[in-house]
């Protein structure tokens, strides 16, 4: 995933309504032609790899992909409290935001990036005959996982998207309209089954971070946890159960110091380098305090610092995933600064001096710097919510005893006290509103979703307006249910297809 290539990306534009005959940017552009390009498996790799890198947003920026795609994805949850100060997310984060919100914008941007590139894989690999059947499958097969992968994104988010399986660069066909959801998730779940049976489970160190065997599966398994098919998500999990571990450390999950580990299961790669594109992120200045030279763009909301601090040990200390989770007023909290080298600062050294009393410690790290910004990456789905999302499914088969116990799998890694003598329901609540918060806050597009998705099902449906008063989501009277559940579909889009239709209320 982190070999330097010569191609520096796709010229798809971030949507399916704006292409080009120019589509590849090449250091070589009197040698290579559209024509000519797809003909080798250098070639093949360079494509996959530039569509790995749409993950990494639709323009490559570590600004839209942070400011303003990680904002879409998770402002609206109840774990995070925004900056207010800041305008990035700021009116998604209140619920008054319109159908021109940058936000969203990047968001879909970012993942018809994504397709894009994956439809060109997919329909000019296969004809590449100097490489092995084997070889362009397995491409393939990493095309349609992120092909799945960035469906699964706009599905969740703006629930009604156009469906485009072909790469178009006729302008005059680029005008789509949108697909019903239904379409969507049956795709995304064809996509994966097709990928999961090509891709192979594991990967030389020189491609690893590439989507495995094990990736689809979990994908896969996640799309039929989101549809409420029960049996066949615990079914799918249980396939790759025991097949990761997780990482004895919690924090070794944010620091850059396991990427790609055992209880990795798909990561969005960054590797901290400038030589060929902007290889970094901003997330160790996001989160940090001012005192600590940081930008405090989002904070833990109360309801989840009150929620990690409940997470206790046998002894009745704080779990490791309290102090892996947020810098708090504790004689064990403790945050690294962005010396060089970085000093790890007790809490009782910056108390008093900071605007707010808690901060999140998750990715505040100084490892993998290229200069002020890092390159560690940052996960996508981790063993840790597989276990809990198998758990999630099981209990919903009855099998509450056993779903306990893969709960307490994950707890037993921070050294939270097991939970023992829950009844569905009580399992339910818990893993919805204490266990998977505790263990995943913040993390890439898990919280919202998982709220949206509740809210959505038929099983103990959840109101999500009346979860986020109840967890004391500022401005949570500002929700509208039926209107905030999804994102407006970008006006950008609106303004160049006449086909789409504007989500409801907006």
């Amino acid at each position: 995933m982190k070999l330097k290539i010569a191609v520096l990306s796709f010229l798809t534009a971030a949507t399916f309504t704006a292409c080009s005959d120019k589509y590849l940017e090449l250091d070589d552009k009197q040698n290579l032609t559209e024509n000519t390009f797809w003909t080798t498996r250098q070639h093949a790799l360079q494509g996959i790899t530039a569509t790995y890198g749409a993950l990494q947003a639709h323009d490559g920026s570590k600004w839209t992909w942070f400011e303003e795609v990680f904002t879409t994805l998770n402002y609206k949850g109840d774990d995070i409290d925004n900056n207010k100060n800041e305008p990035y997310g700021k009116n998604l984060a209140a619920f008054v935001n319109s159908a021109d919100e940058s936000g969203p914008w990047g968001l879909w941007a970012t993942c018809y990036a994504g397709i894009g590139r994956a439809n060109q894989v997919i329909e000019k690999v296969p004809s590449i005959n100097v490489m092995t059947q084997d070889e362009r499958n397995q491409i393939v097969g990493e095309a349609k996982f992120l092909r799945a992968y960035n469906y699964f994104l706009l599905v969740n988010g703006f629930e009604n998207v156009p469906l485009v399986l072909t790469f178009e660069k006729d302008i005059t066909k680029l005008q789509a309209p949108q697909a019903t959801a239904a379409d969507v998730w049956a795709q995304i779940e064809k996509d994966l089954t097709e990928a999961e049976a090509v891709l192979p489970p594991n990967y030389t160190d020189a491609y690893k971070g590439r989507a495995t065997k094990g990736a689809a599966k979990a994908l896969l398994a996640k799309t039929y946890l989101f549809r409420e098919k029960w049996a066949l998500a615990e079914a799918k999990f249980r396939e790759i159960y025991g097949q990761y571990t997780l990482n004895a450390n919690y924090a070794d999950n944010f620091n850059g110091t396991k990427e790609n580990g055992p209880e990795s299961v798909f990561e969005i790669q960054f590797s901290g380098d400038r030589t060929v594109s902007d290889e970094r992120h901003p997330f160790n200045f996001e989160v940090r305090p001012g005192v600590l030279d940081g930008w405090e763009l989002l904070y833990p909301s109360d309801w989840l610092v009150q929620t990690l601090k409940n997470d206790k040990t046998p002894g009745g200390g704080y779990s490791d995933r309290v102090y892996g989770t947020i810098f708090f007023d504790d004689p064990q909290s403790a945050m690294w600064d962005l010396n060089t080298p970085a000093n790890l600062v007790p809490y009782a050294d910056v108390k008093g001096t900071m605007v707010r009393t808690v901060y999140f410690n998750k990715y505040a790290y100084p490892n993998d710097r290229g200069g002020a910004y890092v390159g560690y990456n940052i996960s996508v789905i981790r063993y840790a919510d597989v276990l809990l999302m198998l758990a999630e499914a099981a209990n919903e088969n009855n099998k509450t005893g056993e779903a306990i116990g893969f709960v307490n799998e994950v707890r037993e890694r921070s050294h939270a006290a097991p939970i023992a003598g829950l009844n569905k329901d009580q399992l339910r609540e818990h893993i919805r509103h204490t266990e998977r918060p505790v263990e995943l806050a913040m993390e890439w597009g898990i919280r919202w979703f998982d709220l949206m998705r509740w809210a959505r099902g038929t099983t103990a449906k959840l109101n999500v307006k009346s979860t986020l008063q109840l967890h004391a989501k500022p401005s949570a009277a500002n929700y509208v249910e039926d209107k905030h559940i999804r994102f407006p579909i970008p006006l950008k889009e609106i303004s160049v297809n006449p086909l789409l239709k504007q989500n409801n209320l907006y």
